[in-house]
Formats: C-alpha cells, structure tokens, sequence
C-alpha cells in the first residue's frame, strides 16, 4: 500500500467523482483510476461502487475511509517531527478560507507571524463542505466556517467558536432606505427583490436570512441570479429608487468593498449575525494550530489571549 493510493482513495471519497478528483490532484483521471485499483487488488475488495450515473463508497470503502484519514494525518506529523529535528524550514499551516473575513483575517494573519514567525501559512479557499472534509482528511490544518456544520462525518472534528459576524443590507445608493437615518428595518425591505447565493453555496446564510425574512412577517421575493458578488453589486447599483434589489454581505468584508452605487445598511433587527468558528481535528492536531488559535483570540491585533486560563 503506497500513501499516494491512500491520497487518491481519500479524495475520490471526498468528490465522489473520479473527473473531479483528479482535478483536485492535478493528474489525469486513468492515473486516479489505476491508482484506486492497485490499492483494491492489495486489499482483495472494492472500496467504491461505480457506475455509469454514480460513484459510492462500499460498505468497506466507508469502514476504511477514517483509517486512510489517520495514515495521512500521521505522514503530516512525521515530516513535521524530522523538519524540527533536522532544523528544516517552519511547518506550513494549510488554512481554508472563505470570502468576507476582510479583517478578521488580516488580523489573525499578523498576529500568527507574532507568535509563530517560523510558521508558513497556506490559504485554501474552498466550499465550507469540502473544506471540513479537508480538515477531517488531514489536507487542511484548520478551517473557517460560519454558522453549524451540516452533514455527517463531523465527529473527528471540533469547532472553537471566534467571533460574531454580523449582516449589512445593500440597497441601491439612491434607494429611499438608503437615504433614512439609522439601521435599517428588515421589514421595509419586504416589497424588494432579494438575491442570494444558492442554498448549496452557503446554506447558513440563506437559511439565516430567509428565516430572518419570515420571523418579520414577509416571505423574501426572490431576484434574478447572478453569477459572483462583484455582478450582483453592479446590478443593485444600476438600479433606480423604485426598481431596487437588495442582498447581504458581511460587515467586515463590505469595508473591503468599494462600490459608490449601493449603499449598505447595518440592520435594526437582532439577530442577523452568523458565528465564525474555527474546525480543527479532535485528535492529533498540527504543531501550529495552537498559535492560530491564540491568534483568532487575539482583539484587533494586540496581545494574545491566554486560551489555558
């Protein structure tokens, strides 16, 4: 059994996709393919079930899925072990990002070159899914994710909650709400089109705003599709005082955004915030998750908090 084959089989299991897998690990699908069979005919059964409309993990394949995990995560903690006796370059911290930390990120980046200089990190901007599957298989070192985890497979897992972040509205610049003093109320945006993300995209976000919609008496009337937020902003900004759209966006990633057009408004309505956590494994995490915890719980920059008190 070669760890390359143990990789391939974790990532096949991860897509359920052997086009995409190999995509993921820059190879061509046949090699993917004639790597997950080696490893089949080493261990005399079937780890997939394939067909022409699927791909499936056997019920062996399911068993043997957390098992190839832990053989990963053990490779990772050898190199580090013989990089730190040997005096080798500082470990490299793999941290899956998701758009809209703004600050938090740069904040928590500054403080982790304080308190781990040595420490090299690489960002991952993946969907929150695959990013807790990366984590789970040892691909990633930690990951961001606002609001709870959906799925299953989450137990080798632990998520430290961070911060809260909170929503803004935006509304066309010369929209009357933009014009009003004070946060908004989110039921004045009732008769307004909204656009989201589909909920595949950020379940925690739709059902959050939605529901929000709900409690204060309205049912969101749904707006056209776009396909990035850079697109929906320069619709929103096209439009005129009474043929508005509105959306969402995080507080900390609408300071980023430099858009005269719209206008984002802070809501009156409690509530419209997500948590921010930070998904590690349970058992056996890197070296350098340590300092990047003292680091998200470092406040604006300055000293770390001490996590052990």
């Amino acid at each position: 059994m070669e760890l390359r084959q143990v990789r391939y089989f974790v990532t096949v299991a991860q897509e359920l996709h052997f086009g995409r897998a190999a995509e993921r690990l820059h190879i061509v699908q046949s090699a993917v393919s004639q790597q997950i069979r080696r490893l089949e005919r080493e261990l005399k059964t079937e780890l997939f079930d394939r067909s022409a409309r699927q791909v499936r993990l056997t019920a062996v394949g399911e068993r043997f899925l957390p098992e190839a995990r832990a053989l990963l995560a053990a490779e990772e903690r050898a190199r580090a072990a013989v990089a730190e006796l040997t005096g080798g370059p500082g470990a490299t911290l793999r941290l899956g990002t998701s758009t809209g930390l703004g600050a938090h990120l740069d904040r928590v980046l500054d403080t982790l070159a304080r308190l781990a200089p040595e420490t090299r990190v690489e960002l991952v901007a993946v969907r929150a899914r695959d990013r807790l599957d990366r984590v789970a298989s040892g691909e990633l070192d930690a990951a961001f994710l606002r609001g709870e985890p959906d799925g299953t497979g989450r137990d080798g897992l632990r998520f430290v909650p961070l911060w809260q972040d909170p929503l803004v509205a935006v509304v066309p610049a010369r929209h009357p709400l933009a014009a009003a003093p004070g946060p908004v109320v989110l039921a004045d945006l009732g008769p307004v089109p909204l656009v989201l993300t589909a909920r595949r995209n950020n379940r925690a976000l739709v059902d959050l705003v939605v529901h929000a919609c709900h409690d204060a008496g309205f049912v969101p009337v749904p707006g056209p599709a776009y396909g990035s937020l850079d697109d929906t902003l320069t619709a929103i900004g096209a439009r005129g005082p009474a043929d508005g759209l509105w959306t969402v966006v995080y507080a900390s990633h609408a300071r980023r955004l430099s858009t005269p057009r719209v206008a984002f408004l802070p809501f009156r309505d409690p509530g419209m915030e997500l948590t921010t956590s930070l998904a590690v494994r349970r058992t056996d995490p890197p070296a350098g998750v340590d300092p990047l915890l003292r680091a998200c719980a470092a406040p604006d920059g300055s000293e770390a908090l001490d996590l052990d008190r």
